[in-house]
Parts: structure tokens; C-alpha cells; sequence
């Protein structure tokens, strides 16, 4: 699914917390990490913001961990823009162990377009919109069951 972008990678040594599992901050981190990357790759990448005046920042994030992840166990993380209001945008996110395609969380982000300067809210530019296809409800039904 091209609206859907997906990361894979292998869990390295500093993800690892006391109880020998990925630390909760991590997946935290990663799920950051891959909305910049589909952003950048979108043609969006941080300096294009910094241009604008504008950028997505955090309101809120959810996750449910379903299963543990180990070192050096391999995750595909997929992510996607679930929607755009006026200003601002849920983006979801899937991470999968590869080795036998087993879900180990999902998680949703908040995000607000805001203006650099003021910190207030801001209308998402038509051009952002349109970089980006929103995936509708039946395909992350899909990813989810797949």
C-alpha cells in the first residue's frame, strides 16, 4: 500500500531496559522517527518546515503494547496519515516482528500544525495536505488483520 510507509529494523543493544524487553520510551522514539522519515519522504522534510514558519507538533500519543519485543528481533513499523482536520492530523502506527508477522503494538499520534513564532494553531497548507493520502478506516482494518 504506497499511502501506507513502513521502516524495518533490528532491535539494538540501548533499546533493551532491566527486564531484558524493548523499553516503552523506545517505541515512543521510533514512532517520532518514522513520521519524519515518511514526512521527508513525502517531500516534507524538517528544513521544509523550518522554511515555512510551520510544523506538526505532539498533542497527544496512545499505545497499546501488545507483545514484547527482544534484542535483536527484527520490527516493521508502519505508519499512516489516518485523516487532516483544519489543524491538525491523526497519524497511526503498526510495529510487527517480522519473524512471524505477530502485531506487538499499535499507537496513534495527535498532531497540530502550529506557527513557529506565536506557538498557535495554524491551517495545514493545502500542499502538506496533498502530499499525503489518508488511509481509509477499511485499509488500517486490513494492516490489522493481515
Amino acid at each position: 500500500m504506497p499511502r501506507v510507509f513502513t521502516q524495518t529494523f533490528t532491535v539494538p543493544p540501548d533499546a533493551i531496559d532491566e527486564l531484558r524487553h524493548v523499553n516503552n520510551l523506545k517505541y515512543l522514539a521510533w514512532m517520532q522517527d518514522v513520521a519524519i522519515a515518511h514526512s521527508t519522504a513525502r517531500g516534507w522534510p524538517l528544513e521544509r518546515y523550518l522554511r515555512s514558519g510551520a510544523g506538526f507538533v505532539v498533542r497527544s500519543h496512545a499505545i497499546e503494547y501488545r507483545r514484547p519485543a527482544f534484542l535483536g528481533e527484527e520490527i516493521a513499523l508502519h505508519t499512516w496519515v489516518a485523516g487532516f482536520g483544519q489543524r491538525s492530523s491523526p497519524r497511526k502506527y503498526l510495529f510487527r516482528r517480522t519473524r512471524d508477522n505477530q502485531i506487538l503494538a499499535t499507537a496513534e499520534t495527535g498532531w497540530v500544525f502550529v506557527d513557529f513564532r506565536s506557538g498557535q494553531p495554524r491551517d495545514i497548507p493545502d500542499d502538506l495536505r496533498a502530499a499525503f493520502e489518508v488511509v481509509p478506516p477499511e485499509e488500517e482494518e486490513a494492516l490489522l488483520a493481515a
